[in-house]
């Protein structure tokens, strides 16, 4: 019997071509959506006949409703290891199986890093200047040589911004809820006294926590204001983390000189919104995770996780704690 399989989002048609799928072929049909479909009842159509779907990270949320909805649905395969946007739980009780793959460790952190030094020498408005036959120099960039700076969070991507920062010459301070000195010491991190030294200290903070409800919010207009008016955030880890209200003032008033973004908390950005266009914003769609080397790692694992399953020993099984 053939299965049906879904991959979704696949806005740049890089699934089929980045791993070796021919292993599943003759057990799972595969066909492949390139469109975001934001409204429910189309999506429900669309995966009404699938046993199997692939998620492309936390672009299209499973919640217990839309599972509801979906009583073909077996195997629910999404790229990571993690996605706050599927209820594991309600999967389960569904009768579904969710499983992860792995993926590049480094990919998130060089885009972090290409967002800081965008930021300090100004690449937006300098581009856009050259494009539109404006001034030739128009700004004076920043060294980050002997500037600070400052991460909230040091894990895995943190710590590997840690060890770029040191290697363009800056002072790294770090700061997170149960960050100790010995663990700041090993990254090569000094550790802030509190997060309020931290936004205080940094001419670039950069987020690097994994969103729950206790960093939800964690930054609001209280860090921003406390921030230097020439400083920095940049934020590639989740959008709730920051308050976007008091962001976008932040960013219109003055508060802080800019900000680099590569995640909102509506994906893709509405097309009005102001984030598109403010010039002290370096913004970046989602682009953390979006690899080359990536991308081939989390579809070969998507293949080996459906014929894991198919063989009925699934592999990277997702737990609903």
């Amino acid at each position: 019997m053939t299965l049906n399989c879904v991959v979704l989002d696949d806005y740049q048609d890089a699934a089929l071509h980045s791993a070796d799928w021919s292993g599943i072929e003759s057990r799972a049909a595969v066909r492949v959506l390139h469109e975001h479909i934001a409204d429910r009842d189309e999506l429900v159509e669309a995966l009404a006949d699938c046993e199997i779907v692939v998620a492309m990270r936390e672009r299209t949320a499973f919640d217990a409703p839309l599972l509801a909805r979906l009583p073909r649905l077996r195997l629910l395969v999404t790229t990571g290891m993690r996605n706050a946007s599927i209820d594991v739980a309600a999967a389960n009780a569904a009768g579904v199986t969710v499983c992860g793959t792995a993926g590049s460790s480094t990919s998130t952190g060089e885009l972090t890093f290409a967002l800081i030094l965008g930021l300090a020498r100004q690449l937006t408005v300098e581009n856009r200047s050259l494009r539109e036959g404006g001034p030739w120099q128009s700004t004076l960039g920043r060294d980050l040589s002997g500037s600070t700076l400052g991460l909230l969070g040091l894990g895995r991507i943190g710590g590997q911004v840690a060890r770029l920062g040191a290697a363009f010459g800056m002072d790294v301070l770090a700061w997170s809820q149960n960050l100790t000195e010995a663990r700041a010491a090993e990254a090569g991190t000094r550790l802030a006294a509190s997060k309020e030294e931290l936004f205080a200290a940094s001419e670039f903070v950069s987020i690097h926590l994994v969103l729950s409800d206790r960093t939800r919010g964690l930054v609001g207009e209280e860090q921003l204001r406390a921030m230097r008016p020439d400083a920095y955030l940049v934020n590639t880890s989740r959008a709730p983390i920051v308050d976007q209200a008091a962001l976008l003032r932040a960013l219109t008033e003055g508060w802080i000189a800019g900000a680099g973004l590569d995640v909102f908390e509506t994906e893709p950005l509405p097309a009005g919104d102001p984030l598109r266009t403010l010039p002290n914003v370096l913004a970046t769609p989602h682009l953390g995770y979006v690899s080359e080397r990536n991308y081939r790692g989390f579809y070969s694992e998507v293949v080996a996780d459906i014929a894991a399953f198919l063989d009925g020993a699934p592999i990277r099984v997702l737990s609903a704690g």
